[in-house]
């Protein structure tokens, strides 16, 4: 072992080899320097200060606010989902050059410092409307260089457990575990289009209005074709006129009841005969009104039949599309993707992670996981090449992002010189190529 703090580590298997620390030249995240790229092609983090109110007076500040976000930002898509970890990241080379270099002795903020940003800057209200909004512009952004001619929203809600006395955490029934009780709404690009943190033993439903409404009004106006997909917790007969009187085709699952259940009675008698070792797969339209609905409504059941089981699996589908039933089942299949989006956003970048005491700190915090969640998935659908379209964010982490690096300094350039190991050169210059195409695309 070294004699000092500064000296060189040994390893006993070979003395030739030493081990030496170099916080300030080296890096294990000089991937993020791909989607800094990214990020200022579309102009997405730059837009900071038309929708953040600079409230600090002083002459002497150090740290403005598009850099205090990028630092927000990067550090929870690199992984880093704690201020606390901007003690090492204050020093790292790349994300010293994605928040602003300012020459080789400013460090980036330290955690002090992204502590009041995200604890008291961000909380307040106009500023935490104003991370909503950033969102917004980001979202239009990504659309502006995405083929489509229909938008599909998916709306779900999530659990983050939670583990101290944080303002707001419950006691959830379904999840079992105290926690808080987000709302999200996905496109079918994967991009998350709002959320909203909420108590923890607020119903499933709560304040889908609130989320879905301005996504609806933006993309109405944009005259683009809206559809809608949730699961049984949003079967509310409100939610069906909303989406009616905007024009919206939605397929929602109906909870199982006695009554759409004695409509398709014929069709839930055991098969005496498998003709394959596949299921058997019926399905059944009909027109329903149920007690608390003003109108009747189509709804579609899905009978499948495994060998080996008693009963049969039964669902229902509530809708307004005129697909025809097998359609309707397998359009309203694909809203499960809006739980893997979910689950990236656990695995990958932690979001779940909402360990301030104060509320409000809280939903900034899952603001910020939401834009670091955006840029990572902007990144993976708009410019990866095809081999690589696949990678989970969990995969572009683990595979991109963490490529090591030195920074070597010349007089009129800072050279990072880059591991060549999952990442290739190729690979990465095909990537800024197609970079570089989107700051010449229209839009």
């Amino acid at each position: 072992m070294g004699d000092g703090e500064n000296a060189s580590l040994r390893l006993q298997f070979n003395p030739k080899i030493r081990l030496e620390f170099h916080g300030a030249t080296i890096t294990t995240d000089a991937g993020l320097l791909a989607f800094r790229e990214f990020d200022d092609a579309l102009g997405l983090t730059e837009i900071a200060e038309d929708y953040l109110q600079e409230s600090r007076t002083g002459r002497n500040i150090l740290h403005h606010l598009v850099p205090l976000l990028r630092q927000s930002i990067y550090s929870r898509l690199a992984g880093y989902d704690d201020t606390n970890d901007a003690v090492r990241l204050s020093q790292d080379p790349a994300m010293r050059v994605i928040v602003g270099w300012q020459g080789p002795e400013r460090k980036a903020a330290s955690t002090s410092e992204m502590g009041r940003f995200e604890t008291e800057f961000l909380t307040q209200e106009d500023n935490l409307k104003g991370l909503a909004r950033i969102n917004t512009q980001w979202m239009e952004r990504a659309m502006a260089q995405t083929l489509h001619r229909r938008v599909i929203l998916d709306m779900d809600s999530s659990e983050s457990p939670v583990h101290g006395q944080q303002e707001g955490a419950a006691y959830n029934g379904h999840f079992e575990c105290v926690c808080y009780h987000p709302l999200f709404l996905f496109n079918q690009f994967g991009d998350c289009e709002a959320a909203k943190l909420r108590a923890g033993n607020v119903h499933s439903a709560d304040d889908w209005q609130e989320v879905l409404d301005p996504v609806v009004d933006r993309y109405l106006t944009a005259a683009v074709r809206l559809l809608f997909r949730a699961d049984a917790a949003f079967a509310k007969p409100e939610l069906y006129d909303y989406l009616g009187s905007k024009h919206i085709g939605y397929a929602i699952r109906l909870p199982s009841n006695q009554v759409p259940q004695r409509e398709i009675a014929h069709l839930l008698v055991r098969p005496t005969e498998w003709p394959s070792p596949k299921p058997i797969v019926s399905y059944h339209d009909s027109v329903y009104q149920a007690q608390s609905w003003n109108v009747s409504r189509r709804v579609v059941a899905k009978m499948e039949w495994h060998q080996g089981e008693l009963f049969p699996r039964v669902g229902f589908i509530v809708t307004n599309l005129s697909y025809p039933p097998k359609g309707i089942v397998r359009f309203y299949n694909g809203w499960g993707t809006a739980v893997q989006w979910i689950k990236e956003g656990k695995y990958a970048l932690n979001w779940t992670r909402l360990s301030w005491h104060k509320f409000v700190a809280n939903h900034v915090r899952l603001e910020l996981f939401i834009l670091a969640y955006n840029l990572g998935d902007f990144l993976r659908r708009l410019v990866l090449p095809e081999p690589m379209k696949h990678w989970s964010l969990t995969s572009l982490q683990t595979r991109m992002i963490k490529t090591g690096g030195r920074l070597v300094r010349h007089a009129r350039r800072l050279l990072f010189q880059l591991a060549e190991v999952l990442v290739t050169r190729g690979m990465l210059g095909g990537i800024l190529e197609r970079i570089g195409r989107l700051r010449l695309a229209p839009g």
